[in-house]
């Protein structure tokens, strides 16, 4: 069973990769603050968008993120970098190439 430790804020807990999750429903926090940071969501918004989170849930991991914004901007950088290496390296679909012989696709 993996190991979960507790924060000192409410709701929000670390896995066993020492990521910070909500306890309870293990969304990811950086999941969250993505949802703030890319759509510029409120947390009213946020709850609207995604109903299984309370408001308590939501502030608790906008909190964490805002102790931790170094740390969670630098995992949120690697994160888009690691997706732009596999999108440059990875093989095109057969749907890919289809479209990009009529045109249709750069």
């Amino acid at each position: 069973m993996a190991v979960l430790v507790e924060t000192r804020y409410e709701h929000i807990i670390l896995d066993e990769h020492q990521n910070p999750i909500v306890e309870d429903v293990n969304t990811k926090v950086i999941e969250i603050v993505l949802d703030k940071i890319a759509y510029g969501w409120s947390a009213e918004e946020i709850h609207n968008q995604h109903q299984h989170l309370s408001l308590g849930q939501i502030h608790s991991a906008l909190a964490y993120y805002w102790d931790h914004q170094d740390v969670l901007d630098r995992d949120i950088e690697n994160r888009f970098k690691n997706v732009e290496q596999l999108r440059l390296t990875r093989q095109p679909t057969p749907l890919q190439v289809k479209l990009r012989a009529k045109g249709l696709l750069e």
